[in-house]
């Protein structure tokens, strides 16, 4: 019963999270002027707001001008109700709600990176703030920091050696996030895979004067590490003893 009540919110808070990926970045409030259909910009009844339900019903389609909804919204909906659902189920309450906020966070900045090459700082930084509160104790704060600390010097040096950004601060927020959740050593596993996600991306997409996005790549290797730490984490000790 708890695993459907927090998928429900989970469901809830990607409403939410749609509304924050459209507006923040242009730097428009996420709560005034109430929803509205973005084409012909007709006010949205409640029972329009119903998360995932709604865009069903409706076929996909706006009530009044019959435009297409853009599908992100029930995907980013169904996308945060099922990690709600399946930490709930793994996890105590209290512990799946933050981590469920973390990666939902994550997914609607990996959207908003892939879009726009920037990253709100309203956004980046309670999702690190939940990070660090889904895993309590100074410890979770000292990896947080050293992954932090350890992205801004490598920053700094790629920087130099380009001679242009070459990072950005985002990308050492989200570094701080690995860290809190999965300390140092299952933390360098997750950079190591997202750098091998972001080698097999940058492979497909060789596409002239476009700029790959890092923290889609971060999240996708957090999220992997952390749902598969029970083996990683045997499969690094047998390596290195």
């Amino acid at each position: 019963m708890i695993s459907v009540i927090l998928g429900i919110l989970g469901l809830c808070i990607g409403s939410f999270l749609n509304v924050v990926i459209i507006r923040l970045p242009k730097s428009q409030s996420v709560v005034m002027p109430a929803s509205h259909c973005p084409t012909c910009k007709a006010p949205l009844h409640w029972y329009h707001n119903i998360p995932l339900l709604s865009w069903v019903f409706l076929r996909g389609k706006c009530s009044t001008c019959k435009n297409a909804i853009s599908i992100q919204y029930p995907l980013i909906e169904a996308s945060c109700g099922a990690l709600f659902f399946y930490f709930a189920t793994v996890l105590e309450p209290i512990n799946a709600i933050a981590v469920g906020l973390t990666f939902s966070c994550l997914l609607a900045l990996s959207l908003i990176d892939f879009r726009y090459k920037a990253v709100p700082d309203l956004l980046s930084l309670p999702t690190l703030l939940f990070a660090l509160l889904s895993q309590p104790g100074l410890e979770s704060i000292q990896d947080a920091l050293l992954f932090a600390g350890g992205f801004a010097l490598l920053r700094i040096l790629v920087s130099a050696w380009k001679k242009r950004e070459a990072m950005g601060e985002a990308d050492i927020i989200i570094a701080a996030i690995i860290g809190a959740m999965l300390g140092g050593t299952l933390g360098l596993v997750a950079i190591y895979l997202s750098a091998i996600f972001a080698l097999i991306g940058f492979v497909l997409v060789r596409k002239k004067d476009f700029e790959l996005p890092f923290i889609p790549f971060l999240s996708l290797g957090l999220f992997c590490t952390y749902i598969f730490q029970e083996p990683l984490s045997k499969l690094v000790g047998a390596y290195f003893g």
